[in-house]
């Protein structure tokens, strides 16, 4: 079976408990807190590798997460690392991140704009995609600066790109007029 999908299974196991315990945003700040540790390369490294045995990597998980993060989680985690699944909690943690804006109903959109957006066109924009049928209900919108656009905008959001900005459309006319 392959690594995502091992990781889809174990997200969704902790979801379901974060649910079931009615912990969910307990799990989700534990989530994130764990996730924003994964960016420290050693521990990223020491997860991952197969030379380390599983009763350092525990020792070395609760000594940096212990009272950081809630019982049930952490309980969790002793399980994976007990299974020896431990080498794939990145993908663990991101499969939760993407199940839980799932079940919640959250779009993540990304903006691009040549020039700063006031926060009325934002809401603008925010209230059309909502009311689409291309995103969920919930949207959390990233604004990004972006000054190589030349201007209009750049939207992603559920795999898809939508690209109304000056450069993409020069880019066409070149494209078109050189072939």
């Amino acid at each position: 079976m392959s690594a995502h999908r091992i990781a889809i299974r174990y997200a969704k196991s902790l979801l379901d408990l974060g649910i079931e315990q009615s912990d969910l945003d307990k799990v989700v700040k534990d989530m994130e807190v764990v996730k924003k540790s994964l960016e420290s390369r050693d521990l990223y490294l020491l997860m991952k590798s197969p030379i380390i045995s599983i009763g350092k990597k525990k020792a070395v998980f609760n000594r940096i997460f212990g009272g950081k993060i809630s019982k049930s989680t952490s309980a969790f985690f002793d399980i994976m690392i007990r299974k020896g699944r431990e080498n794939i909690l990145p993908e663990i943690v991101d499969a939760f991140g993407e199940l839980y804006r799932e079940y919640k109903g959250i779009s993540i959109v990304k903006l691009e704009t040549a020039v700063p957006l006031d926060d009325a066109t934002v809401r603008a924009i925010r209230e059309k995609l909502a009311a689409s049928t291309k995103t969920r209900k919930n949207i959390e919108m990233q604004v990004e600066l972006n000054p190589d656009l030349l201007g209009g905008f750049r939207l992603e959001f559920e795999g898809r790109q939508y690209d109304s900005s000056v450069a993409y459309k020069l880019k066409q006319l070149r494209k078109n007029y050189t072939n």
